[in-house]
């Protein structure tokens, strides 16, 4: 269904965050925009701008960017209509029905799972064996998961610095995020071994989810799983594309230092 005749003003207010599933579903081209968050008697409405008599916080919405802030301000499926009026000379779009509104549109969305996208410390070089060999080498075996390839994900994360933390808030030598941190019963996530061993448990876990796919294993650890759903594949996020290509020659120059043979499949995403 795609929806027909609306001005752009209501194009912008549709393409808010919280209404990801409503852009893809009418088949419009994501664009930077402002879209208002109203709140009036304990109720929310997003504004191409400010509402009369209601308090309004503006946001700005960058194109790929990696977080999908929730401009409802909580989670689950919506379902409203969107309101066309008149207001000091302009047309404005709401999902508010305030006094001279028309009904435009019905919607239900579902706000999007959370996602993150960070560039992570390491850059490109040559392979560095001699961090934690100990503790590589046992996560490797506990898990199943190439040492190569666990250490090509610690190179690009921390460059095995036990101390990293990022601006998204991943720590430690893998960049656990807070999620990965709780899930996996880390108590130190700045202690190399539970980091090593954390990052590889969730490393399988993402192999196994993508069916041994490495180029998604990677981008889902880069930017969440929620976004390579949300992308059918590796997201269109910069960051995450060049970290997935990071990941993908690391790995290949860890394995010939480990006297592994070579890889017989391209690591790099289709960009």
């Amino acid at each position: 269904m795609i929806l027909s005749g609306m001005k752009s003003s209501a194009m912008n207010l549709l393409r808010g965050a919280s209404m990801f599933a409503v852009l893809c579903l009418f088949g419009v081209d994501a664009q930077a925009r402002t879209v208002w968050r109203c709140v009036r008697d304990g109720t929310v409405s997003l504004a191409t701008a400010q509402e009369p008599g209601s308090k309004c916080t503006a946001k700005a919405l960058e194109d790929g960017a990696a977080a999908l802030p929730n401009l409802w301000g909580a989670m689950g499926e919506f379902h409203g209509t969107l309101y066309r009026r008149e207001q000091d000379g302009n047309i404005v779009y709401s999902t508010r029905n305030l006094p001279g509104s028309t009904k435009v549109q019905q919607f239900t969305v579902a706000t999007p799972p959370s996602s993150w996208a960070h560039v992570g410390f390491g850059k490109v070089g040559k392979p560095q064996l001699g961090y934690f060999p100990r503790e590589f080498k046992s996560a490797a075996r506990v898990t199943g998961v190439d040492e190569a390839l666990l250490r090509a994900v610690a190179h690009a994360e921390s460059f095995y610095a036990a101390d990293a933390v990022s601006v998204k808030g991943a720590k430690g030598v893998m960049q656990l995020m807070p999620e990965v941190i709780s899930d996996y019963g880390v108590k130190d996530p700045f202690s190399a071994k539970q980091s090593i061993m954390a990052g590889a448990r969730y490393l399988k876990l993402l192999e196994a989810r993508y069916g041994g796919d490495k180029v998604l294993a990677a981008a889902a650890y880069n930017a969440g799983m929620g976004a390579v759903a949300q992308y059918s594949g590796v997201p269109p996020y910069a960051e995450t594309r060049e970290y997935v290509a990071k990941v993908g020659e690391l790995y290949s120059r860890y394995r010939q230092a480990m006297g592994l043979e070579p890889l017989t499949v391209d690591l790099k995403p289709a960009l």
